[in-house]
């Protein structure tokens, strides 16, 4: 017997060219994440989703971005484990 991994989606409220990247914790309904690298090329997509995957002990494929590819606003689909262990990992909970 197998299992499905857990998945769940998670609003980003993202602000590029910070100096440094970090999570700076809710904002309404979204996570804040301050992301170090600049709104190019895709370039801050790319550092955010690195970003989240490092912070949540995850490979890289395992979060992947839903909507909001040139948003500020985003939906970041994250797989591998469960929202509440995600958000304390973020210290978020």
């Amino acid at each position: 017997m197998s299992s499905a991994p857990e998945s769940f989606t998670l609003a980003i409220k993202a602000q590029p060219g910070a100096p440094r990247s970090e999570v700076v914790g809710w904002l309404g309904e979204a996570v804040k994440v301050k992301v170090q690298a600049p709104p190019l090329e895709g370039r801050a997509n790319e550092a955010l989703l690195k970003f989240l995957a490092e912070e949540l002990d995850l490979p890289p494929r395992c979060v992947s971005l839903v909507r909001g590819d040139s948003s500020r606003q985003k939906l970041v689909r994250i797989m591998g484990l469960e929202r509440t262990e995600a958000l304390r990992r973020l210290g978020l909970s």
